[in-house]
């Protein structure tokens, strides 16, 4: 009985584990940054036709997330063209369901495109880095208006 349950739960974590597969070519769509060169910032969304669209930032995938059309060119028509939508833990820099992480708004880091919101895996760590670093707010994915992304971009 201890091995079923212990191959189920390792089948699990494969089954709902993520990979962030980019190179050191591999540039963001928002910003154009290549995205190896702060790996604790990179997101990525990919779409159900199998194409990897990859992002220097959570603020850059939460951007195009929230504004698809905004890059025509891509070929995003809804939300039904994303299969996965992933960031890294800010903290173990393990990809993470975009949808489940917790995001810290208002600290005192910022990424390659400048304010942003880093990602944790649990609101525990998201908890202790906001303290550390002067954070004002925690948030999920759809608690975040697009109003904060424009204002993080400094269109506001």
């Amino acid at each position: 009985m201890i091995k079923i349950v212990l191959v189920a739960v390792l089948m699990s974590s494969f089954l709902f584990s993520y990979e962030m597969d980019y190179t050191k070519d591999t540039e963001g769509l928002v910003r154009h940054l290549k995205v190896h060169k702060d790996p604790n910032w990179v997101a990525k969304i990919e779409l159900t036709n199998g194409k990897k669209i990859f992002f220097s930032s959570p603020k850059s995938m939460i951007e195009f997330y929230q504004q698809p059309g905004k890059w025509f060119d891509v070929g995003v028509k809804s939300e039904n063209d994303f299969k996965d939508i992933i960031v890294t833990d800010f903290e173990t820099l393990k990809p993470i369901n975009a949808k489940g992480a917790f995001y810290v708004y208002g600290s005192n880091m910022t990424s390659p495109a400048g304010d942003d919101l880093p990602a944790f895996a649990t609101y525990e760590a998201a908890e202790t880095y906001s303290k550390a670093h002067n954070g004002k707010r925690i948030m999920s994915l759809k608690e975040i208006p697009e109003a904060l992304i424009n204002l993080l971009n400094g269109r506001i």
